[in-house]
Order: C-alpha cells, then structure tokens, then sequence
C-alpha cells in the first residue's frame, strides 16, 4: 500500500533536506516532483492541483519554525496538507446509545461488500457483541449463500429470506434484530456492474424505511480513478456516511484513498489490507500520511502488538529471559505471537525510516513457517535442551520438518547467540523491566 509513492517522496525529501538554504526556485522543483508523483499513483487531477496549492502558498510563505531546517518546513507543510486531504481526523464507527446499530453496506458488485461485512461483524464479535448479518442482495446468484459462508467463518448469524424483496428484508432483520437483543445489524445490499436507476432506487428505499445509523459505500482501491467516480455518484444520490476501501494491500499507488475523501466530503472509515477476517484496519489520516511520507506508523505497530500478544505471556517470558530460562519452546511461542500480528513485511513497513529501504528486499514469511517446523519436530527434552542435538538427532528432526540439517544448525545458532545476547543485557538491569512482544 502506498509503495510507489512512499519511494518518490523519500527521494523528494532527501533532496530537499540536503540543502542548506532553500530558494524558491529549490521549493517549486520539489513541488514539481510532488505534483508528478501523485499523478502517477493515479490521484484525481483536480485534487493534486488543490494539494499543490496548498502546500505552496504556505511553503513560498516561510512558514519557519524555530530551530527546524529549511527542508523539514516543507516536509512538515506537505504532511499536514495530506492529513487535511485525508480527512483531518479519525471518524470511527457511530454506535448507538440504544441497541441495536444498523450498519447499511452499499457499493458495486465486486469491490468487496460481503466480504467486508464478515470482517466489520468479526470486529464487533472479538469485543463480544452480538451481531446479525442480513442478506439483502436478492439481485446476483449465490449472493445468500455467499454471505451465509461468511457468517459461519466469522461465528455471526445470518437474517435471509429467499422470497422476499430487499427493502422487506432489511426492514424485518432489524426488526428480528430488536425483538433478540442483538448490538449490531449488518445489511449486506446488492451491487451492480454500474451505477443504475434501480439500484439507486432500491437503496435510497431501504435507507428511508429502515434509517441505518451509518451508510458505508464499499469501494475497490484497484480501481483508482473509478472509485472516485463511483464514489462521487453515491454520495451525491445517497446519504453516505462513511466510505470502506478494499483491497489496498495489493495497490502499490493508492490514488483512491488521496482522491476520494476530498472529492465526496466524505470520510474515510476503514481500509481493507488482506482477505483474512481480521484483515481491517480504522483508516487514520495523520497515521496514513505518516505512511505515505515514510515516517511509518508505531501507533498502529502498538495497537497490532496489543492485540496479538498476550501482557500475562510477556510478562513471564521476560521474567525468563531474566532468568536464562528462554527454551526453544519458549521461541515456538514468539514465532506464533509475531505470526498473529500480520506478515513481517507488513510490520517492517509501518517503522519509521524503514519501509522506503524495503524496496527489492525479500521478507519471506515461510521462514518462520520453516523454523516453527523445525522446533515442533524436536521432542520435548530436544526443544528444552538443546545440546543433546547431536548428528543423528538433528538429521531426524531436519527430515522431519522438510528441511535441511544446515539449517537447523543455524537455527540453533542464532539461538545460541540470541542466549550470548541476553547474558550481556542482563548485567544492564533493562531486561524484564518492560514485557517484550517477540
């Protein structure tokens, strides 16, 4: 997400921070490739000429900070004109005071409305809510069994009935909803290849009678410019409240999500990153031009972290590591742990000052794969002693993990010199102090 761009400005920035004194002409240069780069990650004409005006009327403007140099100012002045063109300010969820919330998901078909519905209702599930999904598409084939698959994978129920119109659909599963005490209703609505009369018409119905406390337009990242359009068409026929983009993890540009706040006046609300459920993010815009500008995002590393690792199991593996007690099952644990908090790349990138360096890296997430192998084919006493690994043992343990002695000598290498490692900060009094998540 955001890759190519993210690669532009660093170069941008270098150039500009490399010079001692900044003249106009220096500033209109760098606003020159500014103007470039975000055309070509297919960001809306109309909105980098109002971004690069912005940014230049306050960049000629010397807007000086004490102490900062002259590069950082423009730097500074371009990250918070990409905050504003985001949206300013995180808008979460509107939750209602009195049970349940009515959520309507809208959009075309194919920009990942119902799988999106599984992941919203997955979020509220994790907290212990309780949440109805309902098939309110009647228009494409398979659509209820689609979503009633997408029910069962997140643990949510499903509201369907295969003889009824949408508008009756969506009005009686809020109704179900209400007489069952469920906290969240999702109305999964239908789609269509392009925007049309009836599916205007539908929808605006179903808004009417049913009053949903958020309408969600569900928009494709991959489609770039359309999805501005699309964007641009529902928001002027319906009451949009918040826009979804899907599919951002395979965008390396991400023109969409600079484009569509500023044309629809509409914010941004959540970013699809993957097709696992739990694959959705809250969409920050100071965090994602943070990202943008490749000063990565560690509010976002912390909240994955949190989620993923348990404080109980820090805490005690800490105590270990202290203690010199740090076992290759011990190791196992961690693997899982930073498996649970998304791919490694992923991680890397939101860093400050490393995703721009990533750029014809391999992060293969299989090696992790390959020595979580390795340790579940040890036995226990092999896992919590490793020294009795002699050749016979650890050509066993390589045929049966796939993999090869080599590598289980370096596996057990690094497992070794990480032990050389915690001795020496031991005698630093900082170990254990703060629970490590890997």
């Amino acid at each position: 997400m955001f890759d190519d761009l993210s690669q532009k400005f660093d170069g941008i920035f270098r150039k500009l921070r490399g010079r001692g004194v900044l003249t106009d002409e220096n500033v209109q240069e760098g606003l020159r490739e500014v103007r470039r780069a975000l055309l070509e990650a297919d960001v809306n004409f109309k909105v980098v000429k109002d971004f690069i005006t912005q940014v230049e009327g306050r960049a000629l403007g010397r807007e000086v900070l004490s102490g900062l140099h002259p590069g950082q100012q423009v730097v500074k002045v371009v990250y918070e004109e990409m905050v504003r063109l985001l949206g300013e300010s995180h808008r979460g969820l509107a939750v209602s005071s009195a049970p349940p919330t009515v959520v309507m998901v809208s959009g075309l078909q194919g920009s990942g409305k119902t799988t999106f519905c599984g992941k919203l209702a997955r979020r509220f599930l994790t907290k212990g809510r309780r949440v109805l999904l309902v098939a309110a598409d009647v228009q494409r084939p398979a659509a209820i069994d689609q979503l009633e698959t997408v029910g069962r994978s997140v643990g949510a129920e499903v509201y369907s009935r295969r003889n009824q119109d949408a508008v009756t659909i969506c009005r009686d599963g809020v109704e179900e909803a209400k007489r069952r005490d469920f906290d969240l209703v999702i109305l999964d609505t239908a789609g269509r290849l392009h925007i049309d009369e009836a599916l205007m018409g539908e929808l605006g119905t179903i808004q009417s009678q049913v009053a949903p406390h958020e309408t969600l337009l569900v928009l494709d990242g991959l489609t770039g410019q359309d999805a501005v359009s699309v964007g641009r068409a529902f928001s002027e026929r319906l009451a949009v409240t918040g826009v979804v983009l899907t599919k951002m993890d395979g965008d390396a540009r991400g023109g969409a999500a600079l484009s569509v706040a500023h044309v629809t006046g509409v914010p941004i609300k959540f970013v699809g990153t993957g097709e696992k459920p739990d694959a959705l993010e809250d969409f920050h815009p100071d965090r994602m031009a943070a990202r943008i500008l490749g000063m990565g995002d560690v509010l976002t590393l912390v909240e994955r972290v949190e989620a993923a690792v348990d404080a109980d199991e820090a805490r005690r593996m800490a105590e270990r590591l202290r203690k010199e007690q740090f076992t290759l099952e011990d190791f196992l644990g961690q693997i899982e742990q930073m498996k649970r908090m998304g791919p490694l790349e992923d991680m890397l990138k939101i860093l400050p000052g490393v995703g721009g360096k990533l750029k014809g890296l391999s992060l293969d997430d299989r090696a992790l794969v390959r020595v979580q192998a390795m340790i579940q084919s040890m036995t226990p006493e092999e896992r919590r002693n490793p020294s009795v690994l002699n050749g016979n043992r650890r050509r066993r343990v390589a045929l049966g993990s796939g993999t090869s002695v080599q590598e289980l000598n370096q596996l057990l290498k690094q497992y070794r010199d990480m032990q050389k490692m915690m001795r020496m900060l031991k005698g630093r009094r900082g170990l254990g102090r703060v629970p490590m998540p890997f």
